[in-house]
């Protein structure tokens, strides 16, 4: 039986598959152990608890957030040095845990001042079902607040638009992607656009913080159907169109036009992308000649692989990891200031954030960015839940854990709270960076990519990613 905050939830997790070695848990002393543990680490259910450890000692930078299960945050105006405390457990009897943290001079900067591009997929289908309220109503919205406020404070920099039923085709999730436009093609074979809910979701997000871009998914589904009201048929249908054919064209053209128009009448066309994922050039190549058309200033998104080809010609451009930006594109593109991030998806072993992958590999992935010159990380998802979501992680085919990073509630994850500490080294390193360059140290600046430079999938292979973000957190903390 577990218990859970918020909404006081008990509920039965689900058996587990391996067996506990009963020799090995009969010789623990106590029925209850109280004590701190590693946070980088996926402890096996059945595993016997390790040698106590009582006290916990870390260092943070001011303005930081620490996750140790209890999150510790240090407040910027608070003078450097070494703080104390202690967290008491009552378990039948009183356990102390003492806490240490040795606050250094440097300032972290709010998470709306990171520049760490930090890119995950929202729906908002889920938490409609889940706290099994209307979509759309008033009482959604006041639901889904405080998961985008949780959002915007990792550092999220996007907003997740969908402009068409579906974008990734059915059961690709176990809720559904719902279209924030509605589609009607007249009786008389003209189309109109109702962008009600698009608007209205868009200045929610905006209000929750996340404001810098608007991807709108996608001109392209995984299916390549595309649904949308006929009023002469009085039902929704579904088109198959191939992108630069003659149907896909007057499919699309129309739309954009009309939602170029209404994105300039409120301010938005310039944080605008159409976004792709996973996508194939020809594919990418036909929909940004259709944008062309319409208005020479359209901006694309794509996940996916690299295509040295259109690499300039996209404006936010994450490739899956194992792909490698050309040096001269990665150079051109950040001198550009264009976007340009990275992703992990189902099929990555490691590093991933997945519920059974080590939580380390969440903290190595804002290392990894620092190190390759990429501006952020994308993944999907947020919050696709799954069925059973607090029980069980998993969907058909996807790995557990791999479609969300939160619980409902909202609750936060060790997965996310790890990222969040990943996405924070990032901003670290950049400070002490533009430290190392303004001021001449070119010592301090080579020690540091010497760092940097043990952050490679193929060191991952082999060594233990907490061990890895070990070094490099001992590095940074000397300064």
């Amino acid at each position: 039986m577990s218990y859970s905050l918020p909404g006081k939830t008990f509920y039965d997790e689900l058996p587990n598959p391996v067996t506990a070695n009963i020799t090995q848990w009969s010789a623990v002393r106590s029925d209850v152990n109280v004590s701190f543990a590693s946070d980088n680490v996926r402890y096996p259910k059945e595993q016997v608890p390790l040698v106590s450890s009582d006290e916990w000692a870390t260092m943070a930078w001011k303005g930081e957030k620490i996750h140790t299960q209890i999150l510790v945050w240090t407040k910027k105006d608070i003078p450097a040095g070494k703080y104390t405390g202690s967290v008491t457990v009552n378990a039948g009897e009183e356990f102390v845990l003492r806490i240490s943290l040795d606050v250094a001079v440097h300032i972290l900067p709010s998470s709306s001042e990171w520049k760490f591009d930090l890119d995950l997929w929202q729906n908002p289908d889920p938490v409609a079902k889940v706290h099994g309220v209307e979509l759309w109503s008033d009482e959604h919205y006041r639901l889904m607040r405080p998961y985008y406020e949780m959002l915007a404070g990792a550092g999220q920099k996007s907003i997740t638009a969908f402009i068409i039923d579906q974008p990734w085709g059915p059961d690709i999730i176990y809720h559904r992607n719902p279209t924030f436009i509605k589609w009607s093609r007249k009786k008389d074979g003209s189309w109109s656009y109702d962008y009600t809910v698009f608007d209205k979701y868009v200045e929610f997000v905006m209000s929750c913080g996340i404001d810098q871009r608007i991807n709108c998914y996608s001109m392209i589904t995984w299916d390549l159907n595309f649904i949308y009201f006929d009023e002469a048929k009085g039902d929704t249908v579904s088109v198959f169109a191939k992108p630069g054919s003659q149907a896909y064209n007057e499919l699309w053209e129309p739309m954009i036009s009309n939602f170029t128009n209404h994105l300039k009448s409120k301010g938005w066309f310039e944080k605008t992308t159409i976004a792709m994922d996973e996508r194939d050039m020809e594919g990418m190549i036909a929909v940004m000649a259709l944008l062309k058309r319409v208005d020479t200033e359209w901006k694309t998104a794509l996940a996916g692989g690299y295509h040295r080809e259109i690499a300039m010609d996209i404006y936010d451009y994450c490739i899956i990891i194992h792909d490698k930006f050309d040096e001269d594109i990665l150079e051109a593109r950040r001198a550009a200031g264009l976007p340009t991030t990275f992703y992990t998806a189902c099929g990555e072993r490691r590093p991933n954030a997945f519920t059974f992958s080590p939580p380390a590999e969440n903290v190595w992935i804002g290392w990894y960015a620092a190190a390759e010159g990429f501006t952020g990380y994308l993944r999907w998802a947020y919050n696709n839940w799954t069925e059973d979501v607090l029980r069980d992680t998993r969907y058909k085919t996807w790995p557990a854990g791999d479609c969300y990073q939160i619980y409902p509630g909202p609750r936060t994850s060790i997965r996310f709270e790890k990222l969040i500490e990943g996405i924070q080294d990032f901003e670290k390193i950049r400070i002490l960076r533009d430290k190392f360059s303004s001021g001449g140290d070119i010592v301090k600046l080579d020690e540091l990519n010497i760092v940097l430079s043990n952050f490679t999938q193929e060191n991952l292979e082999n060594i233990p990613a907490a061990e890895i973000v070990k070094k490099g957190k001992e590095f940074i903390n000397r300064f």
